[in-house]
This record gives structure tokens, sequence and C-alpha cells, in this order.
């Protein structure tokens, strides 16, 4: 079992950073081989909509997200983590997020319309933290989580939506929250 963190967020070793980690510690400690990507050290450019993975469900862009695609392809768990930026994630998630355009033309290629109803994939997992406590506060991110398990062929089992975590230690300062993410680590490797 096979399981991939990606770091969404632009601070190093934040709150985010820190769920993430205690994530991929519950599933190491289950069993699975853990990969990372930081998209905050990427150098790539967001996805240029010039169609050229329509016809192989490769990307043609040559920067830093080729090393990427196989690490998403070989996961059988994704966790997705970002903080909360204007109700939606950070730009160098998003920018990941877009190029994934080429796996979801990957999974139109491969697998037939009665085929794509069924995720083959895996599972994604989806953690989040914001500062502030706004009723719709993950809507946005939420549903781009989502649809980004959808294109690699994952289906979406939830994950961790923390508010009014703001200070960079917050989450050290409510401990339970960091054994939730390390619970939510170990169960999606039973599950």
């Amino acid at each position: 079992m096979k399981a991939l963190g990606i770091y969404g967020s632009p601070r190093k070793g934040g709150n985010t950073d820190q769920l993430l980690d205690k994530a991929l510690e519950g599933a190491e400690s289950a069993g699975a081989e853990i990969s990372k990507v930081y998209a905050r050290k990427l150098k790539m450019s967001g996805c240029i909509a010039c169609g050229g993975c329509d016809k192989t469900g490769k990307c043609v862009v040559d920067d830093d997200m080729q090393a990427v695609y196989p690490l998403m392809e070989e996961a059988d768990i994704v966790f997705l983590a970002s903080p909360i930026y204007f109700y939606g994630l950070t730009a160098q998630v998003k920018a990941m997020v877009d190029r994934s355009q080429a796996m979801w033309s990957k999974k139109m290629l491969e697998k037939g319309p009665e085929e794509r109803k069924v995720y083959t994939s895996g599972k994604g997992y989806f953690i989040a933290v914001g500062a502030t406590r706004g009723k719709k506060l993950f809507e946005g991110a939420e549903m781009i989580a989502r649809y980004f398990f959808d294109a690699l062929d994952m289906s979406y089992e939830g994950g961790l939506l923390l508010d009014k975590l703001e200070d960079r230690k917050a989450v050290q300062e409510n401990p339970e929250t960091l054994a939730q993410a390390f619970e939510l680590g170990k169960r999606a490797v039973a599950g």
C-alpha cells in the first residue's frame, strides 16, 4: 500500500504541514509506504490548456510535475492538504490540481462511460485548515479536492476540515487535532 502526501501550504512547518505529517505517520504505522510532494518546492507552470494531454493522457509541459505524475499514479491513497486562502486552495497546490487535467484525460482514454462510474485507483482524503469560522469556509476547496480525486480515479473519503486555527502553532495547542490526523492516516490504510 502506497500513500502520497501533497503539502499545499507555502509556509513550511505550519499547521497544515504538521497535520499532514501526523496523517502520514498514522498511515505508515498501519503499514503504508509513504511519499511526499511539497507544492511550494515545485518549479512548474499552471495548466496552459494546450490540449496536449487529450490524445495521450500525458502532460506535454516539461517541468517538475513530470516527477509528480508517477507518484500520483502509483499511490493507493492520496492526502491533499492545504490552508484555506480566500475560501479556496493555495495557488501552489491549485496549480498542481489544474495540471491533473492530464490524469483526467488519461482516465477518459482508458475507461468507458460505465467503467468511469467506479473508482479503481484508490482513495483520496482532504486536510484543510482555516483561520476564520465562516459557514462556507471549506465548500469551495472541498469541491476542488473532490474533483481532483475524481481526475485521479480515486473516491473522495472526506478528511479533516479544521477552522479557527491561525497561529503557526495552533495545532500544537490543540493536540486532539494532531491525534485526529494520525487516526485518519491509520483508518485510510485499514479501511
